[in-house]
């Protein structure tokens, strides 16, 4: 073992080995006798394809499944036993039809977008978004799978449409009602998101009572469950139907002090799936996952199996589930898990992480001053290096986006690339984010601005209190809502020598102003509506005071983002340039929000490190 400061520490882990690992799953099937899985390919720009257990690639280039349904999409694909593939056009936004014998056949016109795909008994349901009407019109559609609707739209079925936002279309087991949820324009749906019912064949919805629903689902023709809050915490609860009438009122189903569900963002998410017996299989996440089984009784067992973190239950045959998503001691990854033998096996990805590299992250709670903060901590790692006895490492702290959403403490080449080198990271679950109860999520509702910026403050100067990390070399990064937190800690001073924002808000009433529909109101709840609230978007932006940000930040932009634009990006670089304070802006023509392509994804990470390098003075090895 040789000594060497932290940062300079030689790795295995370079920027493109990490654009090329552990795959990003998008949902999963069983077909006839095989498995399939959506998977964005970053050699490819980010394209994501759907590949096949027997190792064919079932989507060929240049197809890409991507939805831009309320712009994070989702639900882009779907597959019936046969093998017929449906798919979302990244392109267009067209439905296609992709038949075993590679019989392409357009299934929608040309002009809306389409997502959450789901086929059911050889028929196929979508969310439809328009946005060329005034307003802008969504709806459940049922899509004709014999291309009638490919030259003319009113061919389609629409179940249900208006002004707001739908999601999670299922149909009865008898094929005569539909159910979905939805929520108003002006709402984000863990406000407001409401199961409705309704008869395919017209009539108006019925609403259930629910106050943030998710993905409902038939038990039978008389039966639904679905998510929703209950006190703290996202709950199952069953409700009977008469016709579309629901008979009483939902009844919780084995309530606990965890989650099933989360923040919907996109339209794919399944945080649990009916089993053939009756049983229920769900995700239960408080900080991280467990899977359980709920029987008819009530009663619940663990289910063993190495995902612990945003796992999403693809899809079921019998006691054999699919189910994606990351782990603390594993890559992220597909596995089949049959639930009565414990037999797992991991379909794609979901390899063993060395723990020599890559130790398992520690979970932490900090007293910040708005109650406690959770984070997951990750030290500096490396089996053929140690650093000075007299050297403290230096720390990224990472900040998610959302703000509505949570990180889980996984395992990944993406935070191994820091901690190989020395460099440690820690990922901090500030109030506002999912995965802690209600009370939790909602310490963000007004004080966006204010509490992120306290509780990442907090999380840092805890952990160097600790003494595991240099006060003097903090650095701060995030994306998104997280890039609006890293400007605003730069503004407030004191605890960051170096900020690094993807895509950051750095303006509010230009994001109000330029924004996608699904986020147009989200503001509302986190700051205040306009214009009584003005003053405050005015006080809270990065913009308004980068006279206080004295340390070096590092922009980086998509220029296709139709989320926060690049225009927010540039106006903080030109305040920065304006004031002589050391920056460098990086703007990526063809990247949206959030960054796919592998030579984005290297030319990034590479900046980020010379950059940290550059700031906290060591010298980073190829």
């Amino acid at each position: 073992m040789t000594s060497s400061p932290y940062g300079s520490w030689p790795s295995p882990f370079s920027a493109a080995s990490v654009a090329a690992s552990s795959p990003r799953i998008d949902g999963a099937r069983f077909v006839g006798t095989e498995i399939w899985w959506g998977e964005s390919v970053p050699s490819e720009k980010g394209r994501v394809t759907v590949r096949s257990s027997t190792g064919a690639e079932v989507l060929p280039a240049p197809w890409n499944a991507r939805s831009r349904v309320h712009e994070y999409g989702g639900g882009a694909w779907t597959a019936d036993d046969r093998g017929t593939l449906y798919f979302v056009d990244a392109s267009d936004q067209r439905v296609r039809r992709l038949t075993p014998d590679g019989d392409l056949v357009t299934l929608t016109a040309a002009g809306p977008a389409h997502g959450g795909l789901r086929v059911q008994d050889g028929r196929l349901l979508a969310v439809r978004e328009d946005l060329s009407t005034t307003p802008h019109l969504r709806a459940i559609v049922e899509i004709p799978l014999d291309g009638s609707a490919a030259e003319d739209e009113s061919a389609v079925s629409v179940i249900v449409q208006g002004e707001g936002f739908f999601a999670h279309p299922a149909f009865s087991p008898d094929g005569t009602r539909a159910a979905w949820v939805a929520w108003e324009r002006g709402k984000m749906p863990w406000e407001s998101a409401r199961v409705q019912v309704a008869e395919v064949d017209g009539g108006l919805p019925r609403t259930i009572p629910s106050r943030a629903a998710l993905q409902p689902e038939w038990l039978s023709d008389t039966e639904l469950v679905f998510a929703d809050i209950a006190d703290d915490r996202w709950t199952l609860h069953r409700i009977a139907i008469d016709g579309v009438t629901p008979s009483g009122s939902p009844r919780p189903l084995a309530p606990s002090d965890a989650d099933t569900g989360y923040g919907l963002w996109v339209l794919g998410n399944r945080w649990y799936q009916p089993l053939e017996d009756g049983r229920i299989l769900a995700v239960r996440t408080n900080g991280r996952d467990d899977v359980v089984v709920i029987d008819t009784g009530g009663g619940e067992s663990i289910i063993e199996f190495p995902g612990d973190g945003h796992v999403s239950v693809d899809a079921v045959r019998g006691t054999r589930v699919l189910l994606s998503g990351n782990g603390s001691r594993v890559a992220a990854g597909l596995w089949c898990v049959d639930i009565e033998s414990g037999e797992v096996v991991a379909v794609r990805g979901g390899e063993p992480v060395d723990p020599r590299w890559m130790p398992a992250s520690m979970s932490i709670e900090i007293d910040g001053p708005h109650g406690a903060v959770h984070a997951f901590a990750y030290p500096p790692a490396n089996p053929d290096e140690e650093a000075p006895d007299d050297e403290l490492p230096p720390y990224v702290v990472l900040v998610h986006g959302g703000p509505t959403a949570h990180v889980t403490g996984a395992a990944s080449a993406a935070i191994a690339f820091y901690t190989s080198r020395g460099i440690g990271v820690l990922d901090v679950n500030y109030g506002g984010s999912t995965g802690y109860g209600r009370a939790y999520r909602e310490r963000l509702d007004g004080q966006w601005g204010v509490v992120d910026v306290d509780d990442v403050i907090a999380a840092a100067r805890g952990l160097a209190a600790t003494g595991l990390a240099d006060p003097d070399r903090l650095a701060i990064r995030g994306g998104s809502a997280g890039g609006w937190t890293v400007l605003s800690a730069l503004v407030r001073g004191g605890a960051f020598a170096a900020g690094i924002s993807r895509y950051g808000v750095a303006d509010l009433r230009m994001l109000a102003a330029e924004t996608h529909d699904f986020e147009a109101s989200y503001i509302d709840g986190l700051v205040g509506p306009l214009p009584e609230y003005e003053h405050l978007y005015v006080e809270r932006s990065p913009l308004t005071h980068t006279d206080r940000i004295t340390v070096p930040v590092l922009l980086l932009q998509g220029g296709e983002d139709r989320v926060v634009p690049p225009s927010q990006s540039e106006a903080i670089r030109d305040a920065l340039a304006e004031r002589g304070i050391e920056h460098e802006y990086v703007l990526y023509p063809t990247e949206g929000h959030g960054f796919r392509s592998a030579e984005t994804i290297v030319d990034s990470l590479d900046r980020e490190l010379a950059f940290l390098g550059r700031v906290f003075g060591f010298h980073p090895r190829p």
